[in-house]
């Protein structure tokens, strides 16, 4: 019996030794490297070092969106409640940090496993938690994107979302620019999960996103958002919208629709809110479209500004519909007809040019297209062809109607009306540039076409400086100054009809005027009060200018003593010859070429080597900024023009001539 109980002890001795080397040759061999990897992640563990996004910065260098290091601190439920002190300890040092009850922390771990007790703690705060450490409450980066000024330029940013990628505006256009490259920590930990060191070796520094220089003007936006918050209460309005540009170039200067948003906080508002209603929002643009219409007129040589046209004292019958104009005349001449803004007038100007010219000549004014600016959302508005033209399409285009714009595009199409017949392409993003300032890339403006002559702008200029002085634009003048610029007045569709109530009205205006800097559109939806154009947009461009011109030296410096002939004060002959105009803005005749040598007077730069211009504008003391290199082909201040304290001459340089292609 006792031999049998010894083979039965020897046997089991036999089978547990077996199961025991087995086992350990499943560790130690067969499945070494699972449970070695299974070790190492208990005791190391990577940690992501958040890239910041990079800054967006006016064009003056103004910081307008950076990334804040913000922190936000977390529970390991199960494991923080092993230690009844330290669940304890948790509760009331968050209470007293954040200044919120224990039993408000305790429901939140009531509710999961891994709960996040505090999202976004900005650094300054976090450190106040820094020298507590329990088992089961961590923290982790978490930033904020921080918009300097809140509701500023908020359509223009844009703002990011939930996975820190830009939704809309510059955030969204330039995501892959400002977007870095995360890193990675490696971190050592004891059995308990707390951490005992950093693997230096194997840390990755994070690369951070680079930032970008807009073209936008902090003053100019800021003056733009307060006078348009202002004209919606004055005049009632549902919202307005304004644009600033330059129209040598294209750079939007100022970017506005109102209400607008805080991009902080952007999940507070309503998506109609958050639209960018100047790119999105198409509307029939009214009186503002004769401009255009006159412009394809004159630039075939179908009229002359003194020629009288029968305006049928204000009501005209166009095959069985009238036309009216609110200002009843028998007669006008062609310059009447604009600065009164004849309705009836238009119509037969305009059919004096071919449909297909005509459908032409707005194509290459950029209707019907997108402008391809570097801002999300944009829309095409809409522009017939020819074969959809009805018997009345012709006629009621001419005054702004059968045809649909957004701001931009309208404001763009003025750009080339005043600016010698070239098209630019509306930007917003002038540089980019490293976290350290340093210059990636420089973005110029991009020529796209000649549309009408140098000649036909130089007349459209007069004629804009006319409405303000004589016509429908008189609430938009200013004291001392000559300004140009055009009313529009429209009604809006509902339901398919025109309605007597809801009015689109607009004004755009520009200054100077012999060598336009600023061009604004202001546009107001609906105005209860004023409704017409020259009414409700007209004064609040007035303020918007005046305040622009208060903040500018070389503005203000242009004042004018207004004498009965305003136009032989601003157009004096600064361009002669026979027309032979070049196809570059800025550049003009050879013959006309100002041949300087007084310290106090510009010089013509035109065609020089960049260093050349340097060299002369170094010699005379003025100041200058270049874009471009190569051979200067516009400088901001004209030949002959005085130069005072203050002033800065933007030259802009092309290694070859841009050739662009007159439309005839």
């Amino acid at each position: 019996m006792n031999s049998k109980r010894a083979l039965v002890i020897i046997f089991s001795m036999i089978i547990f030794f077996f199961v025991l080397i087995s086992k350990l040759f499943e560790i130690q061999i067969s499945k070494h490297k699972d449970y070695d990897y299974f070790a190492k992640n208990q005791q190391l563990l990577t940690k992501t070092m958040k890239a910041e996004r990079g800054f967006i910065l006016d064009r003056n260098g103004d910081l307008l969106a950076y990334d804040r290091n913000d922190i936000s601190f977390y529970a390991d439920v199960p494991l923080l409640k092993t230690n009844q002190r330290n669940y304890q300890a948790v509760l009331d040092t968050l209470a007293a940090v954040f200044n919120k009850s224990t039993k408000f922390y305790a429901a939140l771990m009531s509710k999961s496993k891994k709960v996040c007790l505090e999202k976004k703690v900005p650094r300054n705060k976090a450190l106040l938690l820094t020298n507590f450490v329990v088992d089961g409450f961590y923290w982790e980066e978490d930033p904020s994107r921080i918009y300097s000024y809140g509701d500023f330029a908020s359509h223009v940013l844009g703002y990011v979302g939930d996975g820190y990628t830009g939704i809309e505006g510059i955030e969204k256009s330039y995501n892959k620019i400002l977007t870095g490259n995360d890193g990675k920590m490696l971190l050592e930990r004891d059995v308990k999960g707390r951490m005992i060191t950093v693997a230096e070796d194997a840390t990755v520094q994070p690369i951070h996103g680079n930032s970008v220089v807009l073209t936008i003007d902090k003053l100019y936006q800021k003056i733009l958002e307060e006078e348009l918050t202002a004209g919606l209460e004055q005049f009632q309005s549902r919202s307005a919208s304004g644009i600033i540009m330059d129209p040598l170039s294209g750079e939007i200067l100022a970017f506005a629709s109102m209400p607008d948003f805080n991009p902080n906080y952007y999940w507070k508002y309503p998506d109609a809110v958050r639209r960018n209603r100047i790119l999105t929002d198409t509307y029939e643009p009214g009186s503002t479209f004769k401009a255009l219409t006159l412009s394809v007129v004159l630039d075939q040589k179908l009229c002359n500004l003194d020629e009288n046209i029968f305006t049928e004292n204000g009501d005209y019958i166009y095959k069985n519909v009238h036309i009216r104009d609110t200002h009843k005349y028998s007669e006008l001449s062609v310059r009447g007809i604009f600065e009164q803004s004849s309705n009836i007038g238009m119509v037969k100007l305009v059919q004096r040019t071919n449909v297909n010219t005509f459908y032409k000549y707005l194509r290459n004014f950029g209707l019907g297209n997108y402008s391809s600016i570097d801002l999300p959302g944009e829309t095409k508005g809409k522009l017939k062809h020819p074969d959809q033209f009805s018997k009345y399409t012709l006629p009621f285009m001419s005054f702004g109607y059968q045809v649909s714009v957004t701001p931009l595009q309208l404001v763009t199409a003025y750009a080339a009306l005043i600016n010698g017949g070239f098209l630019f392409q509306p930007h917003v993003l002038k540089q980019v540039q490293t976290r350290n300032g340093e210059l990636i890339k420089q973005y110029e403006s991009k020529f796209l076409r000649s549309v009408i002559s140098r000649e036909t702008s130089e007349t459209m200029k007069k004629l804009f400086v006319g409405v303000v002085e004589n016509g429908t634009a008189r609430t938009a003048k200013i004291e001392n100054r000559i300004i140009g610029g055009k009313t529009g007045t429209s009604q809006q569709l509902v339901d398919n009809k025109y309605s007597k109530q809801n009015y689109n009205s607009s004004f755009i205006g520009f200054y100077p005027v012999d060598n336009p800097k600023v061009l604004c559109l202001i546009l107001m939806d609906s105005p209860q009060i004023g409704r017409y154009g020259g009414l409700a947009a007209a004064p609040v461009f007035k303020q918007v200018l005046q305040r622009i011109i208060e903040s500018d030296i070389s503005l203000m410096n242009r004042e004018t003593k207004k004498s009965e002939n305003v136009f032989e004060e601003v157009f004096s002959e600064k361009i002669t010859g026979n027309g032979n105009y070049s196809d570059v803005p800025g550049k003009v005749n050879s013959r006309t070429r100002t041949k300087v040598t007084q310290k106090n007077v510009m010089p013509d730069l035109i065609d020089l080597p960049l260093k050349d211009a340097i060299a002369l504008l170094t010699e005379i003391g003025l100041k200058y900024k270049v874009s471009g290199t190569g051979k200067v082909v516009s400088q901001s201040i004209l030949p002959g023009e005085s130069i005072k304290n203050g002033m800065v001459c933007q030259m802009k340089c092309e290694a070859k001539k841009v050739s662009g292609v007159k439309i005839n």
